[in-house]
């Protein structure tokens, strides 16, 4: 399993020989303007709720590569509605694809398209490839229910949110990795803009100070599982 971070909260995921993207929020993000989105590779495109920092990009690359969209009912309907090919999920519910079993689990947050359209409810992935297993967070806060993650799946990655603000900070991204009992992260949803800005070495000291290893990439770098 290869995960490739493009900035702020959008990853790639080859697994499977598959192709995922997750919340491809790029061509406006100044830190990825080195990302050409017009050369990624998708079979599948996953979204964790309808804010414009992550679906931003999904209509140019879902229509170039026919990937199919996948996330909760309401945004799988919003783009089928548009003639994407998509698949609907909702929280607890999961499907076994080509590139392994998908769960979709709950996110605290909340979740409008920029036209003011219902998002439904935000949520986060558990991905269990052939060999490796993932947890995308999503934007989220931290959450009890984290904790019912590791009751089904081990976890070899997990990929949270620490820029605070919005979402978890540094601290409460820790006690998530506690919760889902996994002490491999890569952090993300940081820097973007002001509101998110952190910093790398003081969040890196703190998750190595509980024994854990937080991972910052820098856009387009890859790690492999």
């Amino acid at each position: 399993m290869k995960v490739t971070f493009y900035g702020h909260a959008s990853l790639g995921i080859k697994v499977g020989g598959k192709h995922i993207l997750v919340d491809p929020f790029i061509s406006a993000n100044p830190l990825a303007e080195h990302i050409d989105i017009s050369s990624l590779k998708a079979d599948y495109i996953l979204l964790t709720h309808a804010h414009g920092d992550h679906i931003l990009d999904v209509e140019a690359i879902a229509k170039r590569t026919n990937a199919v969209i996948v996330s909760n009912a309401e945004i799988a309907s919003y783009y089928s509605s548009k003639g994407f090919q998509a698949h609907p999920m909702n929280h607890g519910g999961s499907w076994n694809f080509d590139f392994g079993k998908l769960k979709y689990v709950n996110a605290v947050h909340s979740s409008s398209f920029p036209d003011g359209t219902c998002g439904g409810n935000p949520g986060g992935f558990v991905i269990e490839g052939e060999h490796k297993n993932i947890y995308v967070a999503g934007d989220t806060a931290l959450t009890m229910d984290m904790k019912l993650i590791p009751m089904r799946t081990k976890l070899d990655l997990a990929i949270l949110p620490i820029g605070d603000n919005f979402t978890m900070d540094v601290e409460d991204a820790i006690l998530a990795s506690d919760f889902v009992d996994c002490d491999k992260i890569l952090g993300y949803h940081y820097d973007t803009f002001g509101f998110i800005k952190i910093d790398h070495k003081e969040a890196i000291q703190k998750f190595f100070d509980k024994g854990k290893d937080l991972m910052l990439l820098e856009i387009g770098d890859s790690i492999e599982l």
